[in-house]
């Protein structure tokens, strides 16, 4: 099936988890207001989740969720695992929406995640080898930007990030790269908004890029404002492998969007945002964990064969 042979791509894509939400702010140890926007990795034979917890206050910080088979079961940890650092130019208002990535050269894990420094929304870093100890490199890049993650592995001996910056009040889909992690440039676009399309208010990122034969297979999140909300919705793109500002595919339709009660209430209606993935080679399932109506955490799973098929890949 290719993206024109049929409208109800979500239906054929990707098949939401029976049990959704599968974590809200009821299961957590202490009071928050909201559970959502998780980064999502395997580490230890588990899959763990760096959830966006929004206290009382409407401020976030990002704590560990675990559980033996990423859909039942979660053992939440006690308190934060990282929380905004003034010292690191991060302000005190919170952080949120992290992605995760084992960078291979470096052997350990990049968390991109948005801080709100005093300036504005900005990308920081941290990095850590097991989630008990964490090194933060502190903020990346100037403001404003929505989203981030860096790419698993280095091209051409740089560093290669993906991130979301707002220019003129609408986000698109940009590309920087660095020798050393501190000192960025190369500023390449990737995605924009689409007049009048589904996307047609800004594009921000999704997960981290999946690698796969035939390029980055990257899911994003577009959005459409309307008089009484703004939809929010998912679609898919295909990156050249060497060379990723290069689009080889794209989705005319989105392929998962609100649909089930609880991305329908809560605090933010209709909202849905993948911010984690977590592929297998070998059955070549794909499980999103995504936040929904910027309340809960929930779980919908797809096939990587599908969705390369479905952007016209052969």
């Amino acid at each position: 099936m290719s993206q024109n042979d049929s409208f109800h791509t979500a239906d054929v894509l990707f098949d939401r988890y029976g049990d959704n939400p599968i974590i809200t702010p009821s299961n957590w140890p202490y009071l928050v207001n909201a559970t959502f926007n998780p980064g999502a990795v395997e580490h230890d034979d588990e899959t763990l989740l760096l959830v966006r917890a929004e206290d009382t206050r409407g401020f976030s910080h990002l704590t560990i969720a675990r559980s033996k088979d990423g859909r039942s079961d979660w053992r939440i940890d006690g308190k934060p695992f990282l929380q905004a650092d003034s010292t690191a130019n991060e302000g005190q208002k919170g952080i949120k929406d992290p992605r995760i990535v084992w960078m291979e050269e470096r052997e350990e894990y990049a968390i991109t995640y948005i801080s709100f420094s005093p300036g504005g929304p900005t990308i920081s870093l941290a990095t850590t080898e097991d989630f008990e100890s964490v090194d933060r490199k502190g903020s990346l890049l100037l403001p404003n930007d929505q989203a981030s993650t860096l790419f698993p592995r280095m091209l051409d001996d740089r560093y290669v990030l993906i991130h979301s910056p707002v220019i003129n009040g609408k986000a698109s889909i940009w590309i920087s790269f660095s020798p050393d992690l501190r000192y960025w440039g190369d500023h390449r676009l990737v995605l924009s908004a689409r007049s009048d399309w589904w996307d047609c208010s800004g594009v921000r990122l999704g997960p981290p890029p999946i690698e796969t034969n035939e390029g980055w297979l990257l899911l994003y999140s577009g959005v459409k404002k309307t008089e009484s909300a703004s939809l929010n919705r998912v679609g898919l793109a295909l990156l050249d492998y060497n060379e990723p500002w290069k689009v080889i595919r794209r989705s005319n339709h989105w392929v998962f969007g609100p649909d089930s009660p609880y991305e329908l209430v809560g605090d933010s209606p209709g909202m849905i945002l993948p911010a984690g993935v977590i592929s297998t080679r070998r059955t070549r399932e794909l499980r999103m964990y995504y936040g929904a109506a910027d309340s809960t955490v929930c779980l919908a799973t797809s096939n990587l064969d599908a969705m390369l098929e479905y952007l016209g890949v052969e």
